[in-house]
């Protein structure tokens, strides 16, 4: 037997309107109506509504300069102080990151 990674099926989608998108995301409702029309966001019609699959929009956000730039400065990136970062290219490595048992450490300050 292979060690494949298995697909949640129990995993629940999350659905929002263009206006709840657009308000997340800090962009203009007919910015979020161009990305459907291209194809570039998923979604369902439900009683004549466009319901989008957020995933997909979160996706469509990152691939997209101007659009990160706006979610980060106006719409729900305002509110986090940091993002997880994905690529560990970049990341410290956790062997490098020293652990110590000592809950009073003093850390060195820069002089002024």
């Amino acid at each position: 037997m292979t060690d494949l990674p298995t697909i949640d099926q129990s995993k629940e989608i999350v659905r929002v309107s263009i206006s709840e998108a657009a308000r997340l995301f800090g962009v203009n409702a007919q910015t979020i109506r161009r990305a459907i029309q291209s194809g570039e966001i998923t979604y369902v019609v439900v009683a004549g509504r466009y319901k989008l699959n957020f995933e997909s929009l979160v996706r469509w956000s990152q691939t997209k300069t101007t659009v990160k730039n706006k979610s980060e400065k106006f719409g729900i990136g305002q509110y986090v102080d940091k993002w997880k970062i994905k690529n560990t290219l970049y990341s410290p490595s956790t062997k490098s990151i020293k652990t110590s048992k000592h809950k009073n450490i003093k850390t060195s300050e820069p002089s002024a």
